[in-house]
């Protein structure tokens, strides 16, 4: 259980000061030397809340009494992350930490990661710059993109049925390791593209058990992927492009629907990952550079309702969008030669992570359309 931090340290920006210059009174042992190797965020948005991640390491294995983020305006006013840890056992394998979330105004802030001896004394760690951009002010679904200037280059909104080989491919993707099944990313996919149907202008992806048998010994399931990579089109998008989706979330156990990118290997962006037993939460990670977070809204995200997720693969940060407005960015971006092929699937759970079907009942999710400006 995390406990709030402690009066000392939530002082004024006087009292702050204080604690960092009082000298410490001699002990008969030297204190734990303790490493920080990373620490997010940089940026945020105002209004928008976000957690503070923290990796530490030591040259020796002891227990920290209270590790956690703060926080310090201008002015030195304390406005830290909620949730710190206790009784933290570091060593030099490493522990990573991640806050509570806190919302903040706009503005420019030093943030810094914090650990206390068993003995009560505070330690800061090496601080770094936090950016609070202001709100977007863009409107969610159709409205075209919130980057300023860009125009629409390529999209689908499914009202005339899948354009198989021109636009799309169903069977297959270099980015699963067999083709069309990748049981080694904990997935029981078998790729059908008979699983993705459209009516009404909407294109609906269904996962059910399968016929075929994984190379692990589990049973697939039979489901739906769209990816532009082998079409004739072989749309990519690049850097700088705006993506964006408008999904009906599935509610399903073992659902774990995605749009990402993909090419050579790498290139993967996902503007979303989705599992039904975390109903709230979206996951936005930069796995070609860095950069990830866990986006909680409960008024946006949760199982079968509609959700409005967009991307900017920007060269020095990639930024995430949910129903027109930023929620995240990452600081780090895709650099400037970035390009990959789009994927939107479907894909199950084979319960390491996330837990897996609880039957053979199908799963289901919806996507509205899929647009890229630039």
């Amino acid at each position: 259980m995390r406990q709030s931090i402690s009066p000392a340290r939530l002082g004024t920006a006087g009292a702050a000061a204080a604690l960092l210059l009082l000298p410490v009174a001699p002990q008969a042992f030297a204190a734990p030397s303790v490493t920080q190797d990373s620490l997010t965020p940089s940026t945020m948005t105002a209004g928008v809340a976000a957690s503070a991640k923290l990796t530490v390491h030591s040259a020796g294995c002891f227990t920290a009494k209270t590790l956690g983020v703060g926080v310090r305006d201008a002015a030195g006013k304390n406005l830290d992350f909620p949730g710190n840890a206790s009784n933290v056992r570091i060593c030099p394998s490493g522990v990573k930490f991640t806050s509570g979330s806190r919302t903040l105004p706009a503005g420019t802030y030093t943030i810094f990661g914090f650990w206390q001896e068993s003995g009560g004394a505070w330690h800061n760690l090496p601080s770094h710059k936090l950016t609070v951009n202001k709100a977007s002010t863009a409107t969610s679904s159709s409205g075209g993109s919130p980057v300023s200037g860009q125009s629409l280059v390529w999209s689908d909104d499914f009202s005339g049925g899948i354009a198989w080989g021109s636009k799309w491919v169903g069977d297959n993707s270099s980015s699963y390791a067999y083709g069309n099944h990748n049981p080694d990313d904990n997935k029981l996919d078998w790729l059908d593209q008979s699983k993705v149907t459209t009516s009404g202008g909407v294109a609906t992806f269904t996962a059910q058990p399968s016929s075929h048998t994984l190379e692990n010994g589990k049973q697939a399931w039979d489901t739906g992927l769209l990816t532009t990579e082998g079409s004739s089109g072989g749309f990519q998008v690049k850097t700088g492009d705006y993506a964006e989706t408008r999904i009906k979330m599935p509610s399903g156990s073992g659902a774990w629907p995605a749009l990402w990118t993909w090419k050579d290997g790498n290139g993967e962006i996902d503007s979303f990952e989705y599992h039904p037993d975390n109903p709230n939460l979206l996951e936005l990670t930069n796995h070609v550079t860095s950069g990830s977070d866990y986006y909680t809204d409960s008024a946006a995200v949760a199982p079968g309702q509609w959700v409005t997720i967009g991307t900017h693969y920007g060269a020095s940060s990639v930024d995430w969008y949910v129903n027109g407005k930023k929620v995240y960015s990452d600081g780090h971006g895709v650099g400037s030669n970035f390009s990959a092929y789009l994927i939107l699937n479907l894909s199950v759970s084979a319960g390491e992570y996330h837990p897996a079907p609880s039957g053979s009942t199908p799963l289901t999710m919806q996507a509205d359309y899929v647009k890229v400006y630039r």
